[in-house]
């Protein structure tokens, strides 16, 4: 089964990853895609340079960001290979305990539909 983990954090902090984490995030990455739990993962740029795209009673529409009615945005995701949902939320709290005890994150995880 495949699952979505999008990584949730508050932009308004202007919170960055120490090279400490960026190694350990790294080892960690290497050490899921060698076990082949780890599909694909990225981290994303600000919202600030990304555009909301609507369509409203078939009429398309674009915002540009920043987004400043969320306070909370998708800062990455991963796609994760896993036997069961409890095994996907195992490997969601792995990537989260690496951040310590300074981040305030969270993930959400979803089965996604489809062949895999």
């Amino acid at each position: 089964m495949r699952f979505l983990s999008m990584i949730r954090v508050d932009e308004t902090t202007g919170q960055r990853p120490s090279e400490r984490l960026m190694r350990d995030m790294g080892q960690l990455i290497d050490e899921m895609t060698r076990q082949g739990v780890l599909v694909s993962t990225a981290g994303l740029r600000p919202s600030a340079e990304g555009v909301r795209i609507h369509l409203r009673g078939g009429k398309l529409s674009a915002v540009d960001g920043p987004f400043t009615e969320s306070k909370e945005v998708i800062g990455g995701f991963a796609i994760l290979e896993a036997k069961s949902r409890q095994e996907a939320l195992e490997l969601v709290q792995r990537f989260l305990r690496i951040h310590g005890e300074e981040w305030d994150i969270e993930c959400e995880l979803r089965q996604l539909d489809g062949p895999a």
